[in-house]
């Protein structure tokens, strides 16, 4: 009998994948476009967001950041509904090695985003950041998800029997 993949896992990330879309379309890749492109509408939801959890990376992102958020137009963005696919049809062997591609990058990623948030100094920002420890954590929690999931993903495609067992070819 073979391993059955695990269906609430792959429901829940193939949510995430599905979720990621208009997340990264509408959200994410407005700070690589030129002033005036994203409509009014988009612009002033980002600067809701990053005022309220003291956000100033999406207003006003560093260079690395800005090159994270290349990988995810152009790497990761293609592969989300390739993955929302795979998940939401299940037990689809083949996703296999392209997810642990996506998790291994994007929890790298993360590790570089979550230190920053830890540690910086943002007292010296144009745009406000987070000053206390709570305001650290708050923004801290928004971007967690963007680590746990990946990583939840990461261990799933390695451990787990259904993942891990490769079809052996039957010799005629």
């Amino acid at each position: 009998a073979m391993a059955a993949a695990p269906r609430w896992r792959e429901r829940l990330f193939a949510l995430y994948f599905l979720s990621h879309i208009p997340i990264t379309a509408l959200i994410d890749l407005q700070p690589l476009l030129p002033a005036g492109i994203p409509p009014r509408a988009l612009t002033d939801l980002l600067q809701q967001y990053a005022a309220a959890f003291r956000d100033p990376m999406m207003q006003q992102p560093p260079e690395w950041f800005k090159a994270f958020i290349y990988c995810e137009a152009f790497l990761q963005l293609p592969f989300f509904p390739v993955a929302a696919y795979a998940f939401l049809k299940g037990g689809c062997r083949w996703i296999r090695t392209p997810a642990i591609i996506y998790s291994t990058h994007v929890a790298t990623t993360l590790f570089a985003i979550l230190a920053h948030i830890l540690f910086h100094d943002f007292s010296k920002s144009e745009h406000v950041g987070p000053q206390t420890p709570r305001e650290r954590l708050v923004l801290l929690s928004i971007y967690l998800p963007y680590l746990l999931i990946p990583l939840l993903i990461l261990f799933t495609m390695l451990c787990n029997p259904h993942y891990k067992h490769v079809e052996k070819r039957k010799r005629k």
